[in-house]
């Protein structure tokens, strides 16, 4: 994995290191959380770069692991002097926002025992103050909510070379077979004139030539089109920035076999021109007519 970008993310209790990892995991990076740190060197070596599309990999290591603290500096350092690139992300936050996380989740901090929980917390910062010394990006989350630290983790995910890129999904459908609840957009485009009722076309999908001619000639269609994939130009870009990992755009007709097909197909060919990761699938094209 000497090839992939190796993000590991530690720091305090109650900072946010599981949104971090969440944040990193719709990035496509490979997320292990909890990993002990003697075994990274070990699953360095697992052939998981193999996969073309993993932006890269991302742990979370803390004093969850008892022997993290005695174990990391030689690890780490026999990982950079082995060739690994990795960056260390060290999350903190104030006093008085970690109390009130801890009061919010009544989460149990590691260090538990016959103290207060401010006590605990003092006490792991001071433990953890070598580390947070050598860590190559300090992120104090006090004034971040869930969704604003994802997003200023994925900006730091970004700058990875390898950064996978948002998976678009197209679907054609029918809506007398049900609406695919999996789809974040739907457009209904029952309104398009229907081949259907065109003898010699009926028995055609909108895949073939002949539909594709009758359905994208319309002046319509052509005008719609014009003015939705101005609308997905807008917004796919806004979906990436927010760290979305893959979208699922869906066009339906009555049956699912003409109209919704072709103006999938047309969307498709569009955002795959962008050089956009994009897919499609026709769900009803082979239901009868």
């Amino acid at each position: 994995m000497k090839n992939l970008t190796n993000i590991i993310i530690t720091g305090l209790s109650g900072s946010g290191k599981s949104t971090a990892i969440a944040a990193l995991a719709d990035a496509g990076f490979y997320c292990v959380d909890n990993m002990p740190v003697a075994l990274l060197p070990k699953f360095l070596d697992l052939p998981i770069e193999s996969d073309t599309e993993l932006a890269g990999i991302a742990f979370v290591m803390d004093l969850r692991e008892k022997g993290f603290l005695s174990k990391y500096t030689s690890v780490f350092e026999s990982l950079k002097r082995e060739g690994y690139n990795f960056e260390i992300l060290f999350l903190e936050a104030d006093e008085q926002i970690l109390l009130q996380r801890y009061s919010a989740t009544r989460r149990q901090h590691p260090l538990s025992q016959d103290i207060s929980l401010l006590e605990c917390i003092r006490a792991e910062k001071k433990q953890l103050q070598q580390l947070r010394s050598v860590a190559d990006k300090i992120i104090d989350t006090s004034q971040f909510n869930t969704h604003e630290l994802k997003s200023y983790i994925f900006e730091v995910a970004k700058k990875s070379k390898k950064l996978g890129l948002m998976r678009i999904n197209l679907l054609s459908f029918g809506f007398k077979y049900g609406i695919p609840h999996e789809a974040d957009l739907i457009v209904d485009v029952r309104f398009l004139a229907n081949p259907y009722f065109i003898p010699e076309l009926k028995a055609l999908d909108g895949e073939t030539q002949e539909i594709r001619d009758f359905i994208l000639q319309k002046p319509e269609t052509r005008n719609f089109l014009d003015k939705y994939l101005d609308l997905l130009d807008f917004l796919i870009p806004l979906y990436e920035k927010e760290g979305k990992s893959y979208l699922s755009i869906a066009a339906g007709c009555t049956g699912g076999r003409h109209r919704s097909v072709t103006i999938a197909r047309a969307i498709y060919d569009h955002i795959k021109s962008r050089h956009k990761h994009v897919q499609i699938f026709h769900r009803d094209i082979n239901q009868p007519s």
